[in-house]
């Protein structure tokens, strides 16, 4: 960009760190703001206000601070951005798309990150790249979580907390903690259990034992309510079993000790005026949990039925429906799973790109990042600059204090700041470092999976393979009127645009020359306005 067109652009500095696990190895907002002043200050850009906010960005449209920014930069009081790295503004693709609508548009002219820069002529696609891998970083983080959590439901471990009578093993480590039996309010549970068997108490009468005369609280030492009373004596955990995900009809045998037997369990329900619960059975399905009803919202779980036809054949059969949990009335219908995966396949079949493709386009964005990595060099060797230089007043200042020129008060002092000088700096070599040809990587794995996934998709028998295909292609999955809605990640939208004018170049050459001919079909790629501005 031309500096006297630069000069007269307006920026703010935004700076932004989550205390939840997708930033913890992000630089503080302090450290932020002092980097991008200097950042500022080297570039001549002419900063109106800092702005900074301690939020996660994982969900769109929850950051107050970052909101009003976007709201001023509309209303013409700046037209650029100084931040960190462009996941400091977006790890979802509502807010990510905002940023690079308004970028397209000229609204915001330029964006200022610590070794780069975006202007409103640059190639989408590397900037969609970006953004969709700091989304796919907190998806990741999401389902890694989700899988961790599934793991252990599947060894029989309640996720989460445990109820009122049991606590997790304390020598256990995060994550492998087992559920064992509460020395202090087991066996006070278990006679709230005995009681009601007896049928002479209600609910009520053991809540007043249990509070007025056996002092039984909370985990957190809280007396218990009535509420918690009716909690326990509707939840199946205390026979050994329970359900996960919740809602979702998929039910487990517990590892747990257990505090009473199924027909206790049930006698209870009897006594308080439950209807008694169905025997739960197992089963696993390919996309039960992910997906939800496009009518209410509701979960759509699956059941599998058998049918026997009137020449002696059975055959199985697996239907997806509404839960209608959270609307009775629902009127969406069931659908077979062989038809959902026909869906779902047809998707995958309008991401599939060929091989030379991916060739030619991976040669084009590695041609950009050894032009971009050069820069990003020239940002690691100066920072290694800076701590030779710390770690020489370092050794200065021990030296002065043998020599006695430092009192010890001093040397503390200076020592102090100096190592925390030292960290900072540490910090931003580990960032530089990490983030050198992370992008890159992504688009590698977007391309390759566009390239297979179709095909092993089809071809697999594994649930969980079918399960984390439908997961990668997006999220908010919704199924109405017998039609699954799967909302592509941005860098799968755009390589839906592109599978779509390079099959229309295929179209236009015979197949032969397709085969003899790559060197044709990268001058073709070169050539159409639709890929050069993808």
């Amino acid at each position: 960009m031309n500096k006297e067109i630069q000069n007269t652009i307006k920026y703010f500095i935004y700076a932004r760190k989550s205390s939840e696990s997708e930033d913890r190895q992000m630089a503080s907002i302090d450290d932020q703001i002092v980097e991008l002043k200097k950042l500022a200050k080297e570039n001549d850009l002419n900063v109106i206000d800092i702005l900074f906010e301690s939020k996660s960005a994982k969900n769109p449209l929850c950051r107050e601070i970052f909101n009003k920014m976007l709201e001023k930069i509309h209303a013409g009081e700046a037209q650029g951005i100084i931040a960190w790295k462009l996941n400091r503004l977006a790890r979802n693709p509502v807010d990510g798309g905002q940023i690079s609508w308004m970028l397209q548009q000229g609204t915001i002219r330029h964006i200022q990150t610590y070794g780069r820069s975006y202007y409103p002529t640059d190639n989408v696609l590397m900037m969609a790249v970006e953004l969709g891998m700091a989304n796919q970083f907190v998806r990741d983080l999401s389902v890694d979580t989700k899988r961790g959590l599934r793991a252990k439901a599947d060894r029989g471990w309640l996720p989460g907390y445990a109820t009122l009578g049991y606590i997790h093993n304390p020598l256990k480590k995060k994550g492998d903690k087992e559920i064992i039996d509460d020395p202090e309010r087991f066996d006070l549970v278990r006679k709230m259990w005995y009681l009601m068997l007896t049928g002479k108490y209600s609910v009520n009468d053991v809540w007043e034992m249990a509070r007025r005369e056996w002092k039984l609280t909370s985990r957190i030492g809280n007396k218990i309510a009535r509420s918690s009373v009716y909690k326990i004596l509707n939840n199946p955990f205390y026979y050994g079993e329970f359900e996960y995900p919740r809602g979702s009809g998929n039910w487990i045998v517990g590892k747990h000790h257990k505090m009473i037997s199924r027909e206790e369990f049930d006698k209870v329900q009897e006594i308080i005026g439950n209807k008694p619960m169905p025997r739960p059975k197992a089963h696993n399905f390919a996309f039960r949990g992910p997906l939800f009803c496009g009518e209410c919202g509701a979960l759509i779980t699956a059941e599998s039925k058998t049918k026997k036809q009137k020449n002696g054949n059975v055959h199985d059969y697996t239907y997806y429906h509404c839960t209608k949990r959270k609307n009775p009335n629902c009127s969406q219908l069931s659908i077979e799973e062989t038809e959902l995966q026909k869906q779902i396949s047809n998707k995958l079949g309008k991401i599939t790109l060929p091989d030379d493709f991916c060739e030619w386009a991976l040669e084009v964005l590695k041609s950009n990042n050894v032009i971009e990595a050069k820069g990003r060099d020239e940002i690691l060797a100066s920072q290694q600059k800076e701590y030779s230089k710390v770690l020489r007043k370092i050794d200065s200042l021990v030296e002065m204090r043998a020599n006695n020129e430092l009192t010890s008060e001093e040397f503390a002092k200076s020592k102090t700041d100096f190592l925390e000088e030292k960290r900072r700096i540490e910090g931003l070599i580990n960032q530089t470092r990490v983030g050198v040809d992370n992008w890159l990587d992504t688009a590698e794995k977007h391309f390759e999976f566009a390239k297979m996934a179709k095909n092993i998709f089809d071809n697999t028998d594994s649930i969980e393979v079918k399960k984390d295909i439908l997961l990668t292609l997006g999220s908010n999955l919704f199924l109405k009127d017998k039609i699954l809605s799967i909302p592509l990640q941005k860098p799968f939208v755009l390589i839906e645009q592109a599978a779509d004018e390079v099959n229309a170049i295929y179209n236009r050459l015979e197949p032969v020359k397709i085969a003899q001919n790559k060197t044709k079909l990268k001058d073709l790629y070169e050539k159409s306005p639709v890929l050069l501005r993808w």
